[in-house]
């Protein structure tokens, strides 16, 4: 029988990888939290349509990426491919149009069938954050500063860009929309298959294709800026005002669009050459309709998502393990104090290591190999002083504590 190996696109979290995927989680919760943001979590899978209403039925993600299937109830569900849409839909479904504004954090898994390439799997982790409600685009400067300050805290953000671009509101991309219908079209049997029915269902996507032959004729494509209405303009201009008050350099992208078909005005990336050809390590911008076509309310939302695996890759410190007490009793009677013992510093709020066997050489090497701080060595000599060997493995020294006092002496 062939040896069961995990499905191509997911991997194992050893307890390794664990700790900086668990870092970059609680990094980020806690400086969202200084925003205000507060945690929330949505199902992993949703009614397929929450994503083909939102996300656009012309995008990768859509067409070709998500996991869709249909439950014995003969609903079609999808595993969700990204974290907006789930949160935009429990907004509508839960009535929190109502407590406006709204800030959520997240995290967890997301689900795409796509290559697999570094840092980025079938099975990936995202964090992210929504800001529901405000129209102002200083919702925007301060959604881009806390993800900022998060990648500061991860000791990430010297090695990352912010690339920054408008999408303009609707009167624009109208215009900028015909623009592109007329400039594509005159090379249409020169676009990808992909990016012929795009032309016809978001001409703006073919600025985003991977396809090369695509790519030579996005470079002499109409740029959005020669198309953004006033109101557009003076939108923008507020948000890079704002970050520029706050000293959070960024560059202009003006081909930047982003994958998903919700977004209007700002849309930005923070992007490294540390991570090869797919650069990006947190992404967003602001979706003012999305809510309103999903069928609720008409009210504005601004956010971003970024990889885990990706931000645990770059992490620029390696996360704090609890140094343990390893216990190495020695005999039948030591071993059965020292399991009651383990019990007590465990309650006490002690990392307590208690070997299974061996002599006291192995479980001196067993506290080496777990960085333990200290070893509490029990023998029948100890247990006939009511004492315990206490070996600081930092300094060497060993000291014999009575049994009464250790909890104070470990403190």
């Amino acid at each position: 029988m062939a040896q069961l190996q995990p499905v191509r696109g997911t991997h194992d979290l050893l307890p390794q990888d664990e700790r900086r995927h668990r870092a970059v989680i609680d990094t980020a919760r806690q400086t969202a939290g200084r925003y205000g943001f507060e945690r929330v979590e949505t199902p992993i899978f949703e009614f397929t349509e929450v994503f083909t209403r939102t996300v656009g039925e012309t995008s990768d993600i859509v067409s070709k990426e998500m996991y869709v299937f249909e439950d014995r109830g003969g609903e079609s569900i999808a595993l969700r491919p990204e974290g907006t849409a789930g949160v935009a839909r429990a907004v509508i479904s839960n009535g929190l149009a109502q407590n406006l504004p709204l800030k959520v954090f997240y995290n967890g898994p997301m689900f795409r069938y796509e290559r697999p390439q570094k840092g980025r799997q079938r099975q990936f982790h995202q964090i992210g954050i929504e800001l529901i409600g405000p129209i102002q685009p200083i919702a925007d400067v301060e959604v881009i500063a806390c993800g900022a300050d998060i990648l500061d805290s991860l000791g990430i953000l010297p090695r990352v860009q912010l690339e920054l671009n408008t999408l303009g509101d609707m009167t624009s991309r109208d215009a900028y929309r015909a623009a592109l219908v007329e400039y594509f079209g005159g090379f249409r049997d020169q676009l990808s298959e992909d990016s012929k029915l795009r032309l016809e269902k978001n001409p703006l996507r073919i600025l985003d294709s991977k396809d090369e032959g695509d790519r030579k004729l996005v470079v002499n494509a109409p740029t959005f800026e020669q198309y953004l209405s006033q109101k557009a303009k003076d939108f923008f201009g507020g948000v890079t005002k704002g970050l520029d008050a706050l000293g959070i350099p960024y560059v202009l992208a003006p081909r930047l669009v982003r994958g998903l078909d919700y977004y209007t005005h700002t849309c930005f990336e923070f992007v490294t050459t540390e991570l090869g050809a797919q650069g990006t390590v947190m992404a967003g911008g602001r979706y003012d309709g999305l809510i309103r076509d999903m069928g609720g309310p008409d009210i504005a939302g601004v956010g971003w998502a970024a990889g885990i695996e990706r931000l645990s890759m770059m992490l620029g410190f390696e996360p704090e393990v609890a140094r343990p007490i390893v216990l190495a009793p020695l005999g039948e009677a030591a071993e059965a104090e020292a399991l009651k013992l383990a019990h007590k510093l465990r309650k006490a709020g002690h990392s307590v290591d208690l070997g299974f066997s061996g002599n006291l050489k192995k479980r001196l090497m067993r506290a080496n190999k777990v960085n333990a701080a200290k070893v509490i060595i029990l023998g029948d000599d100890e247990l006939a002083k009511g004492v315990a060997a206490v070996r600081d493995l930092d300094s060497g020294e060993q000291t014999e504590v009575a049994l009464s006092e250790l909890l104070a002496h470990l403190g």
